[in-house]
């Protein structure tokens, strides 16, 4: 069993086995059972039209996991995954898991600060890459990851090599592979950060499973489904919301989208007549906008969901009349709990709410700042536990002291409040977070980054109101004696060469000369939030 991670105590994993939630069964057996059942069928498609059968993924991942298993990639093994859209992520991420690694899920913006962190913490032994990605040589990168992180043996390569390991160069003639334990755990994927750096989220093959199947009964997913992945494959949205793994669990079809742009995903959809996809609120806006201008036939599509950040009573009413499809909201957390608006759910539960809860035995509490339950309707934070929502992040103690209760609940760190129907209304974040579009920006990690400027004394990152993407990066700065404090693209020039991703680079930088304090002296980031929010008012930006 993979250690530094915490399990759930026996008599809560009995009760979810024994509602028949934890069937025991390793993920990959997804793939498995449909390909020994429905052979022929296409199972993926990729955004140059090549086809993948289900017996031809099936094939490819167990070649893979041979050619794995001789690099001496084996049981408990964490390897770091940063692969875009491609077939290649696919058969890796079935590969990893027959060979008994542990996907270490990031995305493909990551930059040196994010992936050597990930990779030390995982204590990884392997980084698989494309060769270069919109420009960015990734193996230059895994070059200077190499150099920071001495466990990191191998890094394989989609495409071009240079010294390292050719993707393809795995492919071998299959081998006796392990059988995993379905209470171990499965992939690591990557919370947003709310503190430091990212945490690494251990999801077992039995919770992970269930996740997918249970999200995919909700979202009516079977044979006939046509999934577009436009998300980036590593996202916990796109990957099993019910995502690509519920499409292959359902026996449908998987698409892949290079990018969510409307060229690239509203072709595809009439192309392969997709009939259900994932997007984050700046991207349903912006395909709310194409849509008057593009061309494309868009009637095979059916389902729209929309989850990351909160989507606007507005545009969200839009969203059937303008796309022909029916929505669904979306709030959850690569952590585990999920909600979701049900596909008969009334239109107005649809569009002034974020869905209810997956599971029935998805439990949830919504408390005040001293961890006292609310009246009913009030809000407050949520606080989650259930068959399918960690216990505890990956080799991180002292963080999770501070972020599970006593008796196993998560703290969220979202504020809402709670319908009679069970809906839940998200309302905004307790924690130091902001929330880009999607993108889960810790305020605290960037900080730590801009004080390392030489003309910056203080900083404070808060999050500005923005009606596409809801927030937006703001950093307030007090400079270092008579120095000049960077402009917003000086200091997004300086935090790049820091290897800070790119969606983390502030949006807007203020300079001030102190910083308002609360009672106990520390930063009042409330009064900073609102000092951006009227001045965006004054310019008659309002958020926009």
């Amino acid at each position: 069993m993979l250690d530094g991670w915490v399990t759930w105590p026996e008599p809560f994993a009995r009760r979810y086995r024994d509602a028949g939630h934890w069937q025991g069964r390793p993920l990959d057996r997804l793939l498995r059972d449909r390909a020994e059942r429905a052979p022929g069928r296409i199972a993926l498609v990729d955004a140059d039209g090549q086809r993948w059968s289900y017996a031809d993924l099936d094939r490819r991942a167990d070649r893979t996991a041979a050619g794995l298993r001789r690099l001496g990639i084996g049981p408990g093994d964490r390897v770091v995954v940063q692969l875009p859209n491609t077939d290649a992520f696919v058969v890796l991420f079935f590969a990893l898991l027959r060979a008994g690694a542990v996907p270490v899920l990031t995305l493909p913006a990551h930059r040196e600060s994010e992936i050597v962190h990930v990779a030390e913490t995982a204590g990884a032994t392997a980084y698989a890459i494309p060769d270069v990605l919109d420009g960015f040589d990734h193996r230059a990168l895994a070059r200077a990851v190499r150099k920071a992180v001495p466990s990191l043996e191998h890094v394989i390569v989609a495409g071009d090599p240079a010294e390292f390991t050719a993707f393809d160069d795995l492919d071998s003639d299959p081998v006796p592979l392990p059988v995993s334990d379905p209470s171990d755990v499965a992939v690591l994927l990557l919370s947003g950060g709310t503190t430091g750096k990212p945490k690494l989220i251990p999801r077992t093959h039995d919770d992970y499973a269930y996740n997918v199947r249970a999200s995919a009964e909700v979202c009516g997913f079977d044979e006939s489904t046509v999934y577009l992945v436009v998300l980036p494959t590593a996202h916990n949205f796109a990957l099993a919301c019910p995502g690509l793994l519920g499409t292959l669990m359902a026996g449908g079809t998987v698409v892949l989208s290079p990018t969510p742009s409307p060229d690239d995903a509203f072709a595809l959809i009439e192309r392969e007549k997709v009939t259900a996809t994932a997007v984050v609120p700046p991207i349903a806006l912006l395909w709310l906008d194409a849509v008057e201008w593009e061309e494309a036939d868009l009637s095979s599509l059916s389902l729209l969901q929309v989850g990351g950040s909160k989507l606007g009573a507005e545009p969200a009413a839009h969203v059937e009349p303008a796309l022909g499809c029916t929505l669904q909201q979306v709030f959850g957390m690569a952590e585990g709990l999920l909600n979701y608006t049900r596909l008969d759910d009334p239109s107005d539960l649809v569009i002034g709410t974020q869905g209810r809860p997956l599971s029935p035995d998805d439990e949830i509490r919504v408390v005040d700042e001293d961890g006292h339950d609310v009246l009913p309707g009030e809000t407050g934070e949520l606080l989650t536990r259930g068959p399918y929502t960690l216990r505890g992040y990956y080799r991180a103690p002292e963080h999770n002291a501070r972020t599970f209760t006593d008796d196993g609940y998560y703290r969220t760190g979202d504020l809402v409040r709670v319908l009679p129907s069970g809906h839940l209304v998200v309302e905004g974040r307790a924690k130091d977070q902001i929330n880009r579009g999607g993108d889960k920006i810790s305020a605290e990690e960037l900080e730590n980054h801009i004080l390392a400027h030489p003309a910056v004394h203080d900083a404070a990152v808060v999050g500005m109101p923005d009606a596409t993407m809801g927030e937006r990066t703001c950093a307030y700065l007090v400079p270092r004696g008579e120095a000049t404090a960077p402009a917003q693209r000086e200091l997004a020039a300086f935090l790049a060469d820091r290897g800070v991703a790119a969606y983390k680079l502030p949006d807007r930088v203020e300079v001030v000369d102190v910083f308002p304090r609360t009672s106990v002296g520390k930063i009042d980031k409330k009064a900073l939030g609102r000092r951006i929010a009227e001045r965006l008012s004054a310019e008659g930006g309002g958020g926009n």
